[in-house]
């Protein structure tokens, strides 16, 4: 019932900056939690950032202060700024949703409901 559609990776050099959105759309609920995942070839998905419904934040400490994540309830969007961006930042960044904000906090794969399909972030060295 619900679809998450990531986009705006691409490639960028290190120390660059890029922003990701991800739009969701069906049947929603605004007051969800919404994060970021990543994932490297051979390597498990792993925590990137996650916002609560009304803006709390939670934060990997690998992106503390170099990502900042932000939503547009009224869009049913989220936001992924990143900066100051490292080569070991490469991955896919697939963006996921519980239901009704009954995971804010947590940081493992299965505590949410909903994923999109990725969107390839590539830093040069």
């Amino acid at each position: 019932q619900v679809q998450l559609v990531e986009s705006g990776g691409g490639l960028v050099q290190a120390g660059g900056s890029l922003r990701l959105s991800c739009a969701a759309s069906g049947r929603t609920f605004s007051r969800n939690t919404m994060v970021w995942f990543r994932q490297v070839p051979g390597k498990e998905r792993e925590f990137v950032v996650g916002i609560g419904w009304n803006g709390g934040t939670y934060y990997a400490d690998s992106v503390k202060g170099r990502f900042t994540i932000s939503r547009d309830n009224a869009k049913n969007t989220v936001f992924l700024q990143m900066n100051s961006l490292k080569p070991e930042d490469t991955a896919v960044y697939y963006c996921a949703a519980d239901k009704d904000s009954s995971s804010y906090g947590m940081r493992t794969v299965s505590a949410y409901d909903y994923w999109g399909q990725g969107t390839q972030v590539t830093v040069s060295s």
